[in-house]
This record gives C-alpha cells, structure tokens and sequence, in this order.
C-alpha cells in the first residue's frame, strides 16, 4: 500500500508531562477545527486556556483506574492510532467498534531520568516509569503514514507551518521524521530505566546492554576533515549522567568545538580533576604536557606551562578551581583553544573576552576521579565496555622496593607524577618536581623511548630558557606500567630522576631493584598499573 503524503488532522490527542508550548499548539490546533482529547493535567491546563477539550474516559467509555496508571490503555484509543484509513478491514473495525480516527498525538513521558537524578527513592523511581506514553507514541509511530506524532515541544512549530502550509495537513516526509524521533525518544528512555535496574542489582555487565543518548551539537566534522561527527550527551550508567564535565559544560565564549576539541579537553578535565590542591592542566592531543598544583591557581598555570611552554602553544587548559583573573591574565598571553573549569569570575571572563576565538566553558563542579562508571570504545561490529581507571594509591599502600626509601619531597612528588601517568598514554614515564610536571615521554612504543622523550623535552626547555640544567635532575618519575628491563630505569636516571613510582611485578624486578640500590634510587611499588590506549 502507497502511503499518502498529505494526511489532514481532524482529532487530536494531547497527554504531555512537559507542558512548554502545549496551549499554543492546542490554540492553533482549535483554530483549525481539530476535535482536542486529553487527560488529567493535560485536559485541566487547556480548559484553563479557555479552549474546549474532550476527557478520554469520555472516549473510551471507561474511567481512569489505578490511580491513573490505567486511562489511556485502552481499543478506542489505541485503535484509532494504529488502525490504516487505506485498509477496508481496519476501517469496517473502527466502525463497528465506534473507535474515532486519532490524527495527531503529542505526548511525553513522566520524567524517570530527572526523577532518579534527584535521589529520589525506589518506589518514587517506579511510579515515574510510564507505560502508557511509551505505548501511545510506538502505536503512533508505527501508523505514521496516517498519524503525526509529536514528543518533542520543539517540534510543534515545525507541524504548525505544515499544517498552515497545506490546508491542515502534514506530509509524509515531516511524519517519518517525527515517527523517528518517537522510537528514539522511547528507546532512550527505555535505556535509563535498564540501566537504573541494573546498578540496582550492581550489574557493571548485563546480558544485553541499552545505550541511549541526546543529540548536543553536529560538529564541523570529527577527528579528519572528510569524517563527519557529532556530540551526544548520556552514558553508560545513570551515575555517569550526572558527573559534570562536557556534557554539563555551559560555552560562554569562543568559536565551536571541534570534535578533537572535545576529545581533548575531557582528557584535560579528567586529569586535574585527581588534584585536590588548585591545580591546572595543559593538554595537546590528548596527552599531558604540562601539570602542576600550587597554593594559587595562577602559580599552578605558570608552572605547568614552564614544562613546556612551546607544546602549550594552541592546547588545551583545564582548571579544578573557579578561573581567575590573575591566572586568566596569564593564559591571555598566549593561544589556547579552550580554557575549561567549574566557573569563571567576572574579571576573568573580561579578560578572555577580548580572545574572541578562545572557547571558554564552565561545567559547574569538577568529576569525581574515584566515582564508578563505565567506558566504551567501538571496534568493529561491536564496543568494548570496561569500569572507569578510578583506581588511586595512597602512600601508605606503597610497597618499599629499594634500601633506600623516598624522602618527603619525593614521595609527595612520586604520588603526584602517578596521577599524571594515569592520564597519560602508554608507554608513558613522567617527571615531576615541586608539584609540577618536569618532563613528558607519552605514547611510545617501548619504555625506554618514553623515558628518553621525557628527558629531551625538558632539556630543550631548559636550553631555551637558559638555564644551566633541566626540570628533570633531582626529579621523580612515575610509569605507567612496570619497568620490563633495567634500561628505561637508566636512562630515567641518567636525566636525574631520584626515586621512581611503577607497578611492580616484573619478571626482572630483582634486576632492576639491584640496578636502582647500586645508583641511590629510592623506589616505591603500586602493584596497580594505568595503562592508557
């Protein structure tokens, strides 16, 4: 059967949670000459407009029972939305039943995601879990090439010119794409209560796993010009939903973001969110290039940008405090793509304003780095999905591997490097001093190229700056993973680290314990690793 592209709205049926526009549309609909149906809220809100509206129980012949969770149940109303005017039987059906066409229905959905987002309890979650709208919109959906259906308020200007377009009536095209929308709408819905029921049963991992998401912002295009790309919020758990970030970030400034841009400054926000001290974070593709905390957020920026001030160039910055003047004046001084934090006083948005291009967002609180959640990566045909890296050290679970033992400085240093390395590609090494990155080796194919990389990059800074010796001599470093060979330990030292933080476990750890006693190394064991691809 040819479906037809015009198709008039005559009866409508209006049963919506969010009311925003719904008079309006109702108004309109009226003007037209459309018969309205409605229920409970809906029906009082229009009749509170002035405007004449038919009761469902009316319809149906049938009260609402069960404290409402029964009204719209029912053949006349599910009838007239899935019954084909072009189908004779469905027709004589309607007829000899007394079940009235149903043209248009615009619906949405108690609010279950807000609902659990508040805390609210078990048995308030269940009584917002809708079963009536979900059923209505999928009936509605289904018979599209006859029914228009509505569950986006956002969506009823684009009907209303359809129908003040073309005597009343929708065409097929608008009608598929909110036919889409709707099933879209009840599967994301759909996902938030699966995933609800399954941290309720503390389920990381249940048998079929529900993804549902909203559409933020089509990007310019993804990680390549001739990629195409998109921004969707929601996750994986409810949990996840809520944890401020990019998904919560408010843009106050600056030109779009890209999809690389995205990428990067949630690795950013992710990595000086570890620090419980004022702390900032410069990020260029997606790895660290400088790190530091400090008694002022200012002093924090300085010193990581010192570790390396020509990476810093166009990266990303990310702050775990209110942005400031003082370190707003001194990220100014060069460009940055995007400067991300909790909030930004008033002067510092003065400041960055005049860095048109410079995209400043705040997110409103900072992620919580031990929090549970889960991530997933795409391959083909599928996705990998793991729990979040939350895993953190604190000194006293350190394992003592060498005779001599850090010193304060060291250890405070050690445990701050760690948090870096966790953000940081493998094969990773990093030095730090002071609280600050002094050298990054990041990505690399063997430990010992890491660890050299390192070194290098902090003594090209140190050359340009003109100092005598690089950040790293007198230095910590942190690896990500443990050290399979003495070698990348060597050369780790031989750029003047002094005590190292890795996992331990090596099949030559008893090698690469005597090679660090025989130099003065002080080295400690996570017996975690933070392997990041």
């Amino acid at each position: 059967m040819t479906a037809p592209d015009l198709v008039p709205i005559r009866r409508a049926l209006l049963s919506v949670f969010d009311k925003t526009g719904l008079v309006d549309l109702a108004k309109f609909l009226v003007e037209r000459g459309v018969e309205l149906v409605s229920t409970g809220g809906t029906a009082k809100a229009l009749r509170d407009a002035g405007l004449k509206v038919r009761e469902v129980a009316e319809l149906t012949g049938f009260p609402e029972i069960m404290d409402g969770r029964v009204k719209t149940l029912h053949p006349k109303i599910h009838g007239g939305l899935l019954g084909r005017r072009d189908a004779p039987a469905h027709v004589k059906a309607m007829k000899d039943h007394g079940i009235p066409e149903i043209d248009l229905l615009a619906v949405n959905l108690y609010p279950f995601e807000q609902t659990v987002a508040k805390g609210a309890g078990f048995d308030d979650c269940i009584e917002n879990i809708d079963i009536g709208g979900p059923a209505q919109i999928r009936a509605a959906a289904k018979n599209h090439d006859f029914v228009t259906v509505l569950t986006d308020p956002r969506d009823y200007a684009a009907v209303i010119a359809e129908m003040r377009a073309n005597d009343g009536a929708t065409t097929l095209a608008l009608r598929r794409r909110l036919a889409g929308a709707a099933y879209a709408r009840t599967g994301t819905y759909d996902s938030a209560i699966a995933a609800w029921f399954a941290e309720g049963r503390g389920e990381a991992f249940p048998p079929r796993l529900a993804l549902g998401g909203a559409l933020k912002q089509t990007l310019r295009y993804g990680e390549n010009p001739h990629q195409a790309a998109a921004f969707y919020t929601g996750a994986l758990t409810l949990a996840d939903r809520a944890r401020p970030g990019l998904a919560s970030a408010t843009q106050l400034q600056g030109k779009e973001l890209s999809y690389n841009n995205l990428n990067d400054t949630d690795a950013a926000f992710e990595l000086v969110a570890e620090f419980d001290r004022p702390a900032i974070a410069i990020i260029k593709h997606a790895n660290p290039c400088g790190v530091a905390e400090a008694e002022a957020l200012a002093d924090a920026y300085q010193k990581a940008f010192d570790c390396d001030p020509v990476s810093a160039f166009g990266g990303i910055v990310a702050c775990n405090r209110r942005l400031d003047a003082a370190t707003a004046e001194k990220i100014a001084k060069i460009f940055v793509e995007v400067i991300i934090a909790p909030d930004a006083d008033a002067a510092a948005r003065k400041i960055l304003s005049a860095k048109a291009n410079v995209r400043l967002l705040v997110t409103g609180g900072v992620p919580d780095p031990v929090a549970p959640g889960l991530t997933f990566k795409s391959l083909s045909g599928g996705m990998l999905v793991q729990t979040r890296d939350n895993g953190r050290i604190a000194a006293g679970a350190l394992k003592q591997m060498t005779k001599r033992e850090p010193t304060a400085a060291e250890l405070a240093d050690l445990l701050f490097a760690w948090r870096v390395c966790k953000h940081t590609k493998s094969n990773a090494i990093v030095y730090a001093k002071g609280g600050a990155t002094m050298g990054i080796g990041a990505g690399q194919m063997s430990r010992v190229d890491a660890a050299r990389i390192g070194a290098i990059k902090s003594a090209d800074v140190a050359r340009s700056a003109g100092r005598d010796k690089p950040g790293t001599q007198g230095s910590v470093a942190a690896s990500d993973a443990f050290f399979p060979f003495a070698d990348g330990l060597i050369a780790a030292a031989e750029a003047g680290a002094t005590a190292f933080i890795q996992p331990g476990g090596s099949m030559r750890d008893a090698e690469i314990v005597a090679e660090a006693d025989k130099r003065g190394l002080a080295m400690v064991a996570t017996a975690m690793r933070h392997f990041r691809h």
